[in-house]
């Protein structure tokens, strides 16, 4: 299988099952859909009057050596994997903490309905999160390495048992040899100097949430009396990040219906001294007067190569920041078993709410079908969590022929969910927005080398 598309300058191939891309002179970008099922004078007769017969002759040669190295044309092997990837022993190497189901601002969009999901308001105690600390130690397995994400609602309003969760977590580590990482998402409306050094300290990753441009921030992220939240956080974002001095965060936004020009709100998260940043499209029942709807698509394609390119021209005079989206690795990337099932919702990551349920990830969360046990029990659910380690691109029909399956995992089993009550399904818009961050990532690296 392959896929082959435009970018700038650039002719572009990729080979999905080596993950090979080739950047093509015209005439093998051309042929380059024919080799593999016309005859060498097949291919000659079809395209002698626009190339000479010498020229198509060395890019039939060309494509056949890719081929032949196994680079181009290349036949599926990570289907082999799925037997034994089924079989593999549970092991949880993440857990989102909801430390508070209440939050400080009313986010338009918020799933999690300002905090309280699909319950009543609450705070997480100490003694539960140190049964999740417990919990993840032992559902490790052999895993050293566990990460703990503290989330909301707005996890600083629960801050001292945020604090509690770490002290017994490094006490804990010294007893069983695992390591800690923890990261938090926060509004920032609690920031101050004391709960910064904390965080700078204690946190391994800081996610801001802000959606760029003062208008379009508080159209859907004001307070609860209707203000706006931009002024109130942008500047201990901005004290945030200058001391953390060089530690990993990133400004993570949410564009919707209402700002599709959101290439505009990156470019003012930058220009504010932010260098890390992610603009999420909303995911929202197309009601919603915020949701994107399938006449979007193409302008938010159109404006993903809008950023891609401001990003080239700013590399090209020496100037850079990251954009979560466009971040590939095409020497490495992800593990077979990342590639097959993704982020590992319901399986290796899992979401706690205050009073200890567990469920596949923070969307599921007061989902009743979803719950999967408690932080006292371990997992129950064992059926339910038996469907989720099913859920791969080889379950799902749509994923099976999709070019870009082996970088986008299936998408996100929540948002199949809740469009099409399957989590084996797909979500369309979402797909088609994966596709076009893909090539739009591969096309800006092509550039850069030409």
């Amino acid at each position: 299988m392959i896929h082959k598309f435009k970018f700038e300058n650039s002719n572009i191939v990729m080979d999905i099952h080596s993950g090979s891309i080739h950047i093509l002179d015209d005439i093998a970008y051309e042929i380059v859909d024919d080799l593999p099922i016309l005859s060498k004078h097949a291919i000659i007769e079809k395209y002698k009057e626009i190339f000479s017969e010498k020229e198509i002759e060395e890019a039939i040669e060309e494509l056949t050596e890719l081929k032949d190295h196994e680079m181009l044309y290349t036949k599926d092997s990570y289907e082999q994997f799925v037997p034994a990837f089924l079989e593999r022993e549970p092991v949880v190497k993440a857990l989102c903490l909801h430390v508070a189901h209440d939050c400080n601002l009313a986010c338009k969009y918020c799933f999690a309905g300002e905090g309280e999901y699909h319950g009543e308001r609450g705070m997480m105690s100490l003694e539960v999160g140190k049964k999740a600390v417990d919990f993840i130690i032992e559902n490790s397995k052999h895993r050293n390495n566990i990460e703990i994400d503290f989330f909301g609602g707005e996890p600083l309003m629960n801050f001292e048992v945020v604090k509690g969760v770490v002290e017994y977590a490094r006490l804990r580590e010294k007893e069983t040899g695992k390591h800690f990482r923890f990261t938090m998402t926060t509004n920032g409306v609690l920031l101050n100097d004391e709960i910064i050094e904390y965080l700078n300290e204690n946190m391994y990753n800081v996610v801001l949430s802000l959606d760029g441009r003062p208008e379009v921030n508080d159209l859907m992220r004001p307070t609860p009396n209707g203000k706006g939240s931009y002024e109130i956080i942008l500047p201990k974002f901005k004290k945030l990040v200058e001391k953390r001095k060089g530690k990993q965060y990133y400004v993570r936004g949410t564009y919707t219906h209402h700002n599709l020009d959101f290439a505009e709100d990156v470019k003012h998260i930058t220009e504010a001294g932010f260098k890390e940043v992610s603009i999420e499209p909303v995911v929202a029942p197309t009601s919603m007067h915020y949701a994107l709807q399938e006449a979007d698509v193409e302008r938010i394609c159109s404006e993903y190569e809008v950023l891609a390119k401001h990003m080239l021209n700013l590399a090209r005079s020496g100037e850079s920041f990251n954009f979560f989206h466009f971040m590939i690795n095409l020497e490495d990337g992800p593990c077979v078993h990342k590639r097959l099932a993704g982020c590992g919702a319901g399986t290796e990551y899992l979401a706690v709410t205050p009073n200890g349920d567990l469920y596949p990830c923070h969307q599921f969360v007061g989902l009743p079908e979803f719950k999967m046990g408690h932080v006292a029990d371990g997992v129950t659910a064992l059926d339910l969590r038996a469907k989720f380690e099913k859920c791969n691109v080889y379950s799902k029909d749509a994923c099976k022929k999709c070019w870009a399956k082996l970088h986008c995992s299936g998408g996100c089993a929540a948002n199949s969910y809740n469009f099409h009550g399957d989590i084996h399904a797909v979500y369309d818009i979402g797909c088609d927005l994966q596709k076009k961050r893909l090539e739009c990532a591969i096309g800006m690296r092509a550039e850069q080398l030409i």
